[in-house]
């Protein structure tokens, strides 16, 4: 759960002029097509999948820091929920769009390591990158902390970083349970984003235009079917939380809203510590 000075420094974030208008190009950004041929989003944004990714990561590079086991198929399946039939066989759809590859262990060739591929780190770094860009635009920083996010290695480490944090203290996003229930659903959570940012669009001065939520143009930039897509919305709207006629959002409750903010605010300090950890720490090793 979030302690109290967590707590505190969300609400001081909230309360930001610039938190908002950082916010809503968060939302716009990460609704962004993949620039990968692959269903990525698809393929990624469903929180089972993520998460066997995320911890593929962090024991990669734990391992290349030598501050974990070898990063192995078993090892994996030892730290995920899912069954170990399900994670082997997505690690083998990982391998198939080569976000991952394989290599033998230098003293058993029988044990094979896996390597996150640059496009995976790149991928499952995607939103944590947008949350520090979005602190560079609130705090006015030139240069910024997300452009050193862009070289594979800090974004790896960044990666490395924040799951072991989630394996000390839990998930962040289970104080927020209507943000995980879209996150559980695949790309139910860049179509959240994409609901908020056309709200935002709609009633925040400044906000960047969002696209068009029709179905067709929301299942064509997160590669999925129209009818997923409309089985999402209208879920939502039969819950209540937002409703979307003639490709607009015409009702979006303020609860939801509040939620998704609070979410984004403590996401946008934990990524931005851990960025500032992490290129700190690159700056001192090349200088040793």
């Amino acid at each position: 759960m979030l302690d109290d000075d967590f707590i505190a420094r969300i609400d001081d974030l909230r309360r930001r002029s610039g938190f908002r208008p950082a916010l809503a190009l968060y939302c716009r950004d990460m609704t962004e097509p993949a620039r990968i041929l692959w269903p990525t989003h698809k393929m990624l944004n469903q929180f089972g999948r993520y998460l066997v990714s995320f911890m593929l990561i962090h024991n990669d590079y734990a391992w290349r820091r030598r501050q974990g086991p070898r990063p192995t198929l078993t090892a994996l399946q030892a730290m995920v929920g899912s069954s170990s039939r399900q994670t082997a066989a997505f690690v083998s759809a990982l391998k198939a769009a080569r976000f991952v590859t394989v290599e033998a262990d230098r003293e058993d060739a029988r044990i094979k390591w896996l390597r996150a591929a640059p496009a995976l780190v790149a991928e499952i770094g995607r939103s944590g990158r947008l949350f520090v860009a979005a602190m560079d635009t609130i705090e006015r920083r030139r240069p910024g902390l997300a452009g050193r996010l862009d070289d594979t290695d800090h974004m790896g480490e960044l990666i490395r970083r924040s799951a072991a944090h989630v394996l000390r203290h839990g998930m962040l996003i289970a104080p927020f349970p209507r943000v995980l229930r879209f996150a559980m659903r695949d790309c139910g959570y860049p179509l959240l984003t994409a609901v908020i940012g056309a709200h935002y669009a709609a009633t925040i001065p400044g906000a960047p235009a969002a696209p068009p939520l029709s179905l067709r143009t929301l299942a064509e930039r997160l590669r999925v079917s129209r009818a997923h897509i409309g089985n999402l919305v209208r879920e939502a709207d039969e819950a209540g939380w937002f409703r979307i006629e003639d490709r607009r959002v015409t009702r979006f409750d303020p609860s939801l809203q509040e939620e998704f903010e609070r979410w984004a605010a403590g996401q946008m300090i934990f990524y931005d510590d851990l960025a500032a950890a992490v290129c700190e720490s690159a700056s001192d090793r090349c200088a040793v």
